[in-house]
């Protein structure tokens, strides 16, 4: 018989979470305090010029000048990692997925990294310090200078301890993740089935550690054939496609900006692994992405439309800002299904993004899709990045290299 939870005890656990609110004002207080600093630089700053102009500035002076400005821009660097990492661990997430100033530590911050890094910024900070004392040693006690020496040396230390425990600290967390049953997703009759042999176009990537977990979840449930990572493409293989384009598609920028990829090019040249590395970026950097072939997407479409659920079907799919569409053009489609993937790209248009991977070029489209292939393409390919691949099978090169081995 299932347990009941109890309502008591959830209304309290809610309760208790939602206090985290509490820090908000917290955090606006540090950045009333930031602007109290910017308030702070540019006095010194106009100080420091008024004394340079007036040539009463000595070369200590200005070193020493220049010291506290340097001080004071890392003691706001320390308010904003506090700012926003703090905010971000313990109050609430920040949506700034896929933006092109997001900080690279955003994206997996927690407070064991949190703690690391304000470690640091006070190491800094203590040396900047300790500078200003040795340069102005002639106006410094001998007691100042051995407890600022000390002090900067525990404090060293102290981040060199705290650096070493978050290791192992986050190793026992990826190993309670890994010994952590995986989550089944609930499975209806139009979801499809994963392949779990399909071949893809380049050998398969062992799992990388993910700090907060958050990021496999979403690997896993986006349904990929294999896990793969452009860092694993072999660039040499293809006789030629657009690195830099793939490089920038990389930063899935495209996903928060709703933009569309195409990968165009003959079978085995790497479509697949393109399409699922795009796909891995776009889970790390906060997105849910679903993976099907072309025939999967049909069935689940078709599944839906015969239930009559076709508009809540393709509603549902909205929660996923990337879908993967693999393999178009390896069977062509009757009418009344090439009808039901033009109403899927028209849902989707300028609300949410697409990557296609097709064994053929968008104007041939025609010998998939027949008369919905121009309506189709034209919305598909508007905001699109399409990136050609050309060069003999991958496969087929390692299997021909293996018989003459």
């Amino acid at each position: 018989m299932a347990r009941v939870q109890n309502p008591p005890t959830t209304t309290l656990g809610y309760a208790l979470f939602a206090t985290r609110w509490l820090q908000a004002p917290l955090y606006f207080g540090l950045v009333a305090a930031q602007g109290v600093y910017v308030y702070k630089f540019f006095k010194e700053l106009w100080t420091l010029i008024l004394m340079c102009v007036g040539g009463h500035a000595t070369e200590t002076y200005v070193m020493l000048a220049v010291l506290k400005l340097v001080d004071v821009v890392m003691i706001a660097n320390l308010l904003i990692m506090v700012i926003v990492g703090g905010y971000e661990t313990f109050v609430s997430r920040i949506g700034l997925q896929g933006h092109r100033d997001q900080p690279e530590w955003l994206s997996h911050v927690n407070s064991n990294v949190l703690k690391v890094k304000l470690a640091t910024a006070i190491v800094g900070i203590s040396s900047v310090h300790l500078l200003q004392m040795f340069v102005d040693v002639h106006h410094t006690s001998q007691h100042a200078l051995l407890w600022g020496t000390v002090i900067h040396m525990a404090f060293i230390f102290s981040a060199a301890i705290l650096a070493y425990m978050s290791g192992p600290m986050a190793a026992h967390g990826d190993r309670a993740h890994a010994a952590r049953p995986p989550v089944e997703r609930p499975r209806t009759e139009h979801t499809p089935e994963p392949r779990p042999e399909a071949v893809t176009d380049a050998p398969a990537v062992p799992r990388q550690p993910d700090p907060d977990g958050e990021a496999e979840a979403r690997i896993r449930a986006a349904g990929f054939p294999a896990r793969k990572l452009l860092e694993d493409f072999d660039e040499r293989h293809p006789r030629g496609f657009d690195r830099e384009t793939v490089a920038r598609l990389g930063k899935a920028e495209f996903v928060a900006a709703r933009r569309n990829v195409v990968f165009v090019g003959p079978p085995g040249t790497g479509k697949t692994h393109l399409a699922v590395a795009l796909g891995v970026r776009a889970c790390q950097a906060g997105h849910r992405v679903l993976f099907a072939t072309a025939a999967e997407w049909a069935a689940r479409l078709t599944d839906a439309r015969a239930a009559g659920r076709l508009d809540a079907e393709l509603a549902a799919l909205d929660e996923h800002p990337l879908l993967i569409v693999d393999e178009v053009g390896y069977t062509p489609f009757d009418p009344d299904t090439a009808g039901l993937f033009f109403q899927l790209v028209a849902h989707r248009y300028e609300r949410a993004s697409l990557i296609v991977t097709s064994d053929r070029p968008l104007g041939r489209w025609n010998e998939v899709f027949g008369a919905s292939a121009p309506a189709l393409t034209d919305r598909l390919a508007h905001h699109a990045e399409v990136v050609r691949l050309d060069g003999e099978s991958y496969r087929t090169r390692r299997a021909s290299a293996a018989w003459a081995d």
